[in-house]
């Protein structure tokens, strides 16, 4: 009885060390430069994702836009925070890059057109990234420092339990359970070149 006793307890302890404690040894945090507020553009300022965020004429994705679309509206703080006049002495007026954090930067191997999903499928923004757009703040960065790469590309929480909303990321699996669903077929090397 008291063998068992001490392997249940040790099994527990264990699951509960990978569970909770492994992820916080493995992933590294890191500031974004300067905070941001999707709700305020979305919100106040009236502006769609696809103001910033756009496909290009041969139908590539603009990503992260550049300090010279942010200019546009910014040429001087058009908000009182002190994240926006840092945001507009550091990099707006000198015509410096924000070197953003990317959540989303997918590995080399790895193809992904948003040209085909937004364009061609019209498939919202949200469907993908959730409700992002209205996200008052930015989250906080988290990398594994052996890849380089967000931990949005892997499994930021056992089983998704806590997730849910912009923290959730995105898997191989939710890009295929949503081909399945719009009975789109595909093969390995549409997305793994």
């Amino acid at each position: 009885m008291g063998g068992k006793t001490f392997f249940l307890a040790g099994f527990v302890l264990c699951l509960g060390f990978g569970w909770a404690a492994f992820p916080r040894l493995l992933y590294r945090t890191a500031p974004q430069p300067v905070q941001f507020s999707h709700k305020v553009h979305t919100s106040s300022a009236g502006m769609k994702c696809e103001d910033c965020h756009s496909v290009l004429a041969d139908g590539r994705f603009s990503g992260i836009p550049a300090v010279e679309k942010c200019a546009g509206c910014h040429a001087s703080p058009a908000g009182s925070t002190k994240d926006e006049k840092l945001m507009v002495e550091q990099y707006i007026t000198p015509a410096k890059p924000i070197p953003w954090l990317v959540y989303a930067k997918q590995p080399d191997h790895v193809y992904f057109s948003h040209a085909t999903h937004v364009t061609l499928a019209k498939l919202s923004c949200e469907g993908c990234h959730g409700d992002h757009g209205k996200t008052g703040a930015l989250r906080r960065f988290e990398y594994d420092p052996i890849t380089g790469y967000s931990r949005d590309l892997g499994e930021p929480r056992l089983l998704r339990i806590g997730g849910g909303g912009a923290a959730r990321p995105m898997r191989m699996d939710d890009c295929d359970a949503c081909h399945r669903r719009n009975n789109v077929q595909t093969g390995c090397l549409d997305c793994h070149k």
